[in-house]
């Protein structure tokens, strides 16, 4: 394969460069300021499609988000590719505290008592493998004689999904809005700052080559006196 990596990675390096890429956060977090800042549309386009991808972090669409963010920033109109870098707010590092800020407003805002730590381990954690578990015996139940069992979903769709869903609205578009009257003059300056560095480049090269132009005349014009 023309495409196919040479050095094959091990399985825990593919995991230690998902919570740690190479280079660090930090030269990841850069990478993403310098493409938003380059991205070639207007700076409220650009913020708009930001705080779609920020708001996506804060759903339980996990695998989906680049889909949810994409479609959330064409309804907004504002920037796709934006909204998709965007989506890099949720990250290894933030993806516990938003999960937990999610489940508990959303447990709060349909009147359930507030999740012990066990049992928000149990939620993000226990819950997930136990619901992935039904989906796969419920999926072989199709080929083979055995029932299937929905009950582990049932108890991650009322006490995870659900509950993350309505929780992640609120601190969503709470952190989206901060992101977006942040981003706007950040990306307005720079490409104000950008578009005169431009200008001024391609005026010294006008002005370049009005200078050769005026130097070849002059050349010319003592050739021929001769």
């Amino acid at each position: 394969m023309v495409f196919k990596r040479r050095d094959r990675r091990p399985l825990w390096k593919v995991i230690a460069d998902f919570f740690w890429p190479k280079g660090g956060w930090g030269r990841a977090f850069t990478y993403v300021k310098h493409r938003l800042h380059r991205l070639p549309d207007p700076p409220d386009r650009i913020a708009r499609g930001i705080f779609a991808g920020v708001f996506t972090t804060f759903t339980p669409f996990y695998g989906m988000h680049f889909v949810v963010a994409g479609t959330l920033a064409w309804i907004l109109r504002g920037n796709i590719p934006a909204a998709l870098l965007g989506t890099f707010f949720g990250n290894p590092l933030t993806y516990v505290p938003i999960g937990v800020i999610s489940l508990q407003t959303g447990h709060a805002i349909l009147g359930r008592s507030t999740l012990g730590e066990d049992e928000i381990s149990r939620s993000l954690g226990g819950k997930f493998l136990d619901a992935g578990e039904d989906l796969k015996n419920n999926f072989l139940a199709m080929f083979m004689d055995h029932s299937a069992d929905w009950h582990n979903l049932k108890v991650f769709y009322d006490e995870v999904f659900f509950p993350y869903l309505v929780g992640g609205v609120i601190p969503g578009i709470v952190t989206g809005l901060a992101v977006y009257y942040i981003s706007l003059p950040v990306i307005t300056a720079y490409q104000h700052r950008r578009k005169g560095a431009l200008k001024a480049k391609w005026t010294a090269m006008k002005e370049k080559k009005v200078a050769k132009e005026k130097q070849a005349l002059e050349a010319d014009g003592g050739g021929n006196s001769d």
